[in-house]
């Protein structure tokens, strides 16, 4: 979740609903200035006991992020006293509610170099964890902890949020303190250029969620589910979560987008370094100088980008598309998620083809989709009488085609193409990571759920 390292004391004030859509309109970027910004989160673990550290603890995060800043090029960002995530050339690392370490990427060029900062990122905390004795583990749900288990950082939004969240559904607690993500962020050219990049990404963020799952167990044994994490959104917040049908419907733009945002009930506004609760009040009254928490107070374009950044949609836009359906994995599958999202989004024909593939299917097949694949991973229906299964390889072909057509080459001469392998492996098996994992607990590992340490750890 965003991290703010400025106070905003300098921001204009919103006068007008122009200034709403402007946010957006900010993001447009010729595609010679795309980029790719990516974003994972690793738990964290104890490697004597395989326990969630705390963040005050003697070798605790507090002290992992002492050590990144130590021996690497980071400077901490502080709210109040508290160290809560570090700033450098490669992005920021910043503290999920319950201590999963993320890093939110720089925004690079091509994907040769979201790999490689990939991997400085995760060359640093190995170093720095091996000397506090901390793993990190590559999952999309802790596969063995309880929500009282797990520690709860010193983030200010996150103890608003910890109030909110069982007033609106039963699982928010859970996609807080028990899952970890991949995201990435793109760009888009114009608002035309946006409506069907986001339109494809949503249509095909359950295909994403399928190649990624990876989070079949919850307290130490198998919950049902491939992607449990995919699942607990479906009852984290429906204010604020979703397919967003409007999406798909004529005329979607900026500001029908920010009709919706303005919807979304408010957690919080950030005044003088601290959080201020405003859980469950009006944007639109913020707007009018009525919110409850700042009477007589209007908002500044700081606090509509804070506002945004607390709608979770499958797809969420702000001044450019995240792309929100991965679990968290392995090193491999970190850089997999932003080549199957380029090669789609960042060539004409391949954005053109993918939303030939899509364009047709109802809105209720499209929410029978995003409501199945949790459960189901590649064998969710779609329309037609076919399975994700069916349509994966020709998905992945276009993603294939697009990045070859961009022609981005490393010092070797190779292309983006190869960062798809593990994504082909999945099709090509028909096994999400999902199935793999519980097909080597049900096998090889006999029921004893914490070979998953050895085996999926960083």
């Amino acid at each position: 979740m965003s991290t703010r390292t400025d106070t905003g004391a300098d921001d204009p004030v919103i006068e007008t609903r122009d200034q709403l859509i402007s946010v957006f309109a900010r993001g447009e970027k010729p595609p010679e200035r795309w980029r790719i910004g990516t974003e994972h989160e690793k738990f964290v673990y104890r490697t004597a006991d395989r326990c969630a550290p705390s963040y005050d603890e003697p070798g605790g995060i507090r002290d992992l992020l002492a050590g990144l800043a130590a021996d690497y090029d980071w400077q901490p960002v502080y709210e109040g006293e508290h160290v809560i995530a570090l700033a450098g050339s490669d992005g920021t690392i910043s503290l999920e509610p319950a201590g999963q370490l993320e890093l939110s990427g720089a925004p690079l060029e091509n994907l040769h170099q979201t790999c490689a900062e990939t991997g400085r990122h995760l060359t640093q905390v190995k170093a720095v964890g091996d000397k506090l004795g901390l793993g990190f583990l590559g999952l999309g749900m802790w596969p063995d902890k309880t929500r009282a288990e797990l520690p709860v950082m010193p983030k200010g939004r996150y103890a608003i949020m910890l109030r909110h969240m069982p007033r609106v559904g039963s699982m928010g607690l859970d996609m807080m303190l028990r899952t970890c993500t991949i995201q990435v962020n793109l760009d888009y050219q114009s608002e035309t250029d946006m409506a069907k990049k986001f339109r494809v990404g949503l249509a095909l963020q359950p295909l994403a969620t399928a190649l990624f799952a990876n989070s079949p167990f919850t307290e130490g044994k198998p919950n049902g589910m491939l992607s449990y994490r995919s699942h607990i959104w479906s009852d984290t917040d429906p204010a604020r979560t979703g397919m967003l049908p409007f999406v798909f419907e004529d005329g979607f733009g900026y500001e029908r987008y920010a009709d919706y945002a303005l919807d979304v009930p408010m957690y919080f506004v950030y005044r003088d370094g601290k959080y201020i609760d405003a859980a469950g009040q009006s944007f639109r009254d913020f707007l009018d100088g009525r919110l409850p928490a700042l009477p007589g107070e209007k908002p500044t374009i700081a606090d509509w980008n804070d506002h945004l950044s607390t709608a979770f949609p499958e797809v969420r836009l702000k001044s450019f598309l995240e792309m929100r359906g991965a679990d968290g994995g392995p090193w491999g599958r970190i850089c997999a998620l932003p080549a199957f999202w380029v090669g789609l989004l960042y060539d004409q024909g391949a954005l053109d083809a993918a939303w030939d593939l899509v364009k047709d299917w109802s809105m209720d097949a499209r929410q029978t989709l995003r409501d199945s694949v949790p459960r189901l991973g590649l064998k969710a229906p779609v329309p037609g009488g076919r399975t994700l299964q069916d349509i994966a390889a020709q998905v992945l072909d276009i993603a294939q085609e697009g990045l070859a057509a961009r022609a981005r080459f490393d010092a070797s001469g190779n292309n983006e193409t190869g960062y798809l392998a593990a994504l082909h492996d999945v099709v090509a098996r028909g096994q999400t990571p999902a199935e793999s994992l519980l097909a080597r607990y049900a096998g090889a590992w006999a029921g004893d759920l914490s070979r998953v340490y050895a085996e999926e750890s960083f």
